[in-house]
């Protein structure tokens, strides 16, 4: 499944040169303010040959990202959908362990939550984070920003169906964990002792039924009873976590 590819805006100093070291193939053109003179970044630009001009005042920028974005003086248009790989392509060739976690979103809108699940799979390992077509927030410029350009560090992939996608990768060994309210596992107990999924439900209404079905456990994580949810980003954080304690390769601690 393959989207017709759209520029967009990618803006902020961290996340344009995180794209031009890991992906600079989406990078179209950059616009920089006048009083910008981050040397490092100018110098990497030239690198790269990507063509940058300066803005001509803040109303520029404002028609670009709008009043209230935080660009600190650098945007850039980019192909961000270049960035998203084949579900096809991808599981062909993937050679899945007992250390490799994916993460699939089902159906998540806020793109502040795409972005920081973005993150927290690249920090604590994630092989790959797996997005639906529909009803889901797309990579845009609020995603870059907030995933703190994670985004250009692991594979994002495009998926048809989310039902399929698990499917196909049970298939191949791994084991789906559905992240519930009401799960029937503790997090804090279960062993990951498979390639794992784990997969994120929407902001509202939760991983759907169907899915709930194809996923071999329901996950929960234990809260004090003062509090009867966390926010889905927050949430992925703390499993995402759990599964890389008892994977990674350095000790917890120094």
């Amino acid at each position: 499944m393959r989207r017709e590819h759209e520029k967009t805006y990618i803006y902020g100093k961290h996340a344009l040169t995180e794209a031009l070291l890991n992906a600079p193939h989406i990078v179209k053109k950059v616009f920089l303010s006048p009083e910008m003179d981050d040397r490092e970044l100018r110098d990497l630009l030239k690198k790269k040959a990507i063509p940058a001009v300066f803005m001509r005042g803040s109303k520029e920028a404002e028609k670009m990202v709008g009043r209230e974005t935080s660009h600190q003086g650098v945007i850039a248009i980019a192909d961000t959908q270049s960035l998203v790989i084949d579900f096809r392509d991808f599981i062909e060739k993937l050679e899945p362990t007992k250390n490799t976690l994916l993460v699939i979103l089902d159906e998540l809108n806020d793109p502040h939550n795409v972005g920081a699940i973005i993150r927290s799979a690249t920090a604590f390992g994630a092989s790959g984070v797996l997005i639906p077509p529909h009803n889901q927030a797309p990579i845009t410029g609020t995603v870059v920003k907030t995933s703190a350009g994670m985004v250009f560090r692991v594979p994002i992939v495009a998926i048809g169906n989310v039902n399929y996608a698990i499917t196909a990768l049970k298939e191949k060994g791994f084991k789906a964990y559905a992240l519930l309210m009401d799960g029937q596992k503790n997090v804090a107990k279960e062993i990951f002792d498979a390639p794992t999924i784990l997969v994120i439900g929407n902001e509202a209404k939760g991983v759907r039924e169907k899915t709930i079905e194809l996923c071999d456990v329901k996950l929960r994580i234990p809260m004090d009873t003062r509090c009867e949810s966390l926010n889905a980003s927050v949430s992925a954080a703390v499993v995402a976590y759990e599964w890389y304690s008892q994977h990674q390769k350095t000790p917890r601690h120094k």
